[in-house]
Formats: structure tokens, C-alpha cells, sequence
């Protein structure tokens, strides 16, 4: 339970205290209001990062995913898969962690890239809808 609040409260800041390219975004899929962030592995602290086995690299980066009912904002436990691509076309497969807290279920996958490098996120939820966007990552030291 306080790891996940943890990793929720690492989450809420790094979506609220960076830069806009990596605030949290939500887009609605069907019955759903997606909520998704991706962000740079650095921005997490490391006691964070360490307890869910996040790498922290200036050449990582963190999507998290989250998934709620459009009525009634309850959290939905889906099978949530994906892919990204860099511009050369090279594919990377996203394997999520799902973390569950008392009233909240999150969807975590790490992911590599260069510097100024616009990544196409490909992710499927549940076996009915499928989030994509595009984000451009900056290598941080």
C-alpha cells in the first residue's frame, strides 16, 4: 500500500511540477477516460524507481496508464499491452506492470530512446480500443 501511494504521488508530481511535454494527457476510448503520462525515468526518486524496479537513465523513459470508467470514474483492471517506435521504425514491445492501491489500478512499462527522438505509442486496452500518440523525448544528464 505505501509503495503504491509512492509511485502515485512520484507520478502526480512529475505530472504536475514538469515540463508540459510530459504532463499527464487523457483521451476517451469508448466506455473509457485513459489517462496516460510518459516521462523521462529520471524524474522519479530513487527509492521510487528502486521499489518498482524501474531503471533510472537519462536514455529511459516511464509511460504510466491508467484506466477508468467514464460514468463513474471506477478504476478498470484490463489486459494493457503496446509497442512504441522510434523514427528509424525500430519497434519496442511494452510489457505493463499493473499496481493496484486501495482505489486505484496503474498500468507501468519503461521504454528506450535518443535525444530528440519523437516516439509513436501504440497501446491496446482491454480487447476494444487502442490509444496512440506521440511524445518527443530529450536525453537529460
Amino acid at each position: 500500500m505505501l509503495k503504491s501511494t509512492l509511485f502515485a504521488l512520484s507520478v502526480a508530481f512529475v505530472a504536475v511540477f514538469s515540463s508540459a511535454t510530459y504532463a499527464e494527457q487523457k483521451q476517451t476510448l469508448g466506455n473509457w477516460d485513459v489517462h496516460y503520462s510518459a516521462f523521462t525515468s529520471t524524474f522519479l526518486a530513487p527509492k521510487v524507481a528502486t521499489t518498482y524496479g524501474i531503471t533510472r537513465s537519462a536514455s529511459k523513459g516511464v509511460l504510466n496508464i491508467s484506466v477508468l470508467d467514464k460514468n463513474t470514474q471506477a478504476p478498470q483492471e484490463l489486459e494493457v499491452t503496446g509497442q512504441v517506435v522510434n523514427p528509424l521504425g525500430q519497434i519496442q514491445s511494452l510489457e505493463f506492470q499493473k499496481i493496484t492501491e486501495a482505489e486505484a489500478v496503474y498500468y507501468i512499462t519503461q521504454f528506450n530512446y535518443t535525444n530528440a527522438e519523437t516516439l509513436r505509442f501504440t497501446i491496446n486496452i482491454g480487447d476494444e480500443q487502442t490509444l496512440k500518440f506521440n511524445q518527443e523525448f530529450w536525453l537529460n544528464d
